[in-house]
């Protein structure tokens, strides 16, 4: 490849943007598993799920709903369309959340979980300022947003 910036390489060889939009892929991927995996760990087995949720008062029947949204999410985030609403609302959600964990904060691991919903969030607002790229549903070629 030479000496040189990598990426003006890249440029030259019309390869960045190709990169970028895989890379954005697979970050957008890697986020949405965390949210599968929130909606099929509630699904499977609610049961410590709603016994956290009864514990800070609120009914345990909203964990159908909640499962529901993080299987819906994790879909637009990687699909699309409406990737940057869909981040926007994730993040908003993650910081939301947060707040219950915080609740259990006596639980080291629930503090893990806050400080994680804070950081994921960071990544979902950057994905909401950069878009999808071009491989989402929706997108129009040649259409960054």
């Amino acid at each position: 490849m030479g000496a040189g910036n990598p990426v003006a390489y890249l440029r030259r060889r019309g390869m960045a943007d190709q990169m970028n939009d895989i890379v954005n892929l697979a970050g957008r991927i890697l986020l949405a598993l965390l949210f599968l995996g929130g909606a099929a760990q509630k699904m499977a087995d609610p049961v410590p799920v709603e016994a956290m949720i009864v514990t800070l008062r609120l009914p345990s029947a909203i964990i159908w709903p909640v499962a529901i949204f993080n299987l819906l999410a994790a879909v637009g985030l990687v699909f699309g369309p409406g990737v940057r609403a869909w981040a926007l609302v994730l993040a908003a959600y993650c910081i939301f959340t947060s707040w219950f964990h915080w609740q259990l904060r006596a639980d080291p691991w629930q503090i893990t979980i806050f400080v994680k919903n804070w950081s994921i969030a960071g990544g979902l607002l950057v994905l909401a300022a950069q878009g999808p790229g071009r491989f989402a549903i929706g997108q129009r070629p040649g259409r960054m947003s």
